[in-house]
């Protein structure tokens, strides 16, 4: 066996490395951020999503959250706390 066979056994099986982007998605993302850009970026956005009230709420129900981080925790990386309280009516 030569040197490149003997390191491909070696690696054989691992796949991507850990953290490394998948090209394919990669390039996606650039297109779709090239298509956007000749839309006309984040004006037409923002035009796009005053249009209607539709518009507005497919913006900040679909397209944000995809912004946002896929885990949330809470102070200092613990666990999320929720405080609940009742008010009692008065009759």
């Amino acid at each position: 066996m030569n040197k490149i066979q003997d390191e491909n056994l070696t690696n054989r099986g691992r796949g991507r490395p850990k953290g490394s982007p998948n090209r394919t998605t990669a390039s996606a993302k650039e297109a779709i951020a090239q298509a956007a850009e000749m839309l006309g970026g984040a004006d037409r956005l923002v035009e796009w999503a005053k249009e209607e009230p539709a518009n507005e709420r497919a913006f900040w129900s679909n397209i944000y959250p995809k912004l946002l981080p896929l885990q949330v925790g809470g102070e200092d990386g613990g666990p999320i706390q929720a405080v609940i309280r009742w008010q009692q009516e008065s009759l």
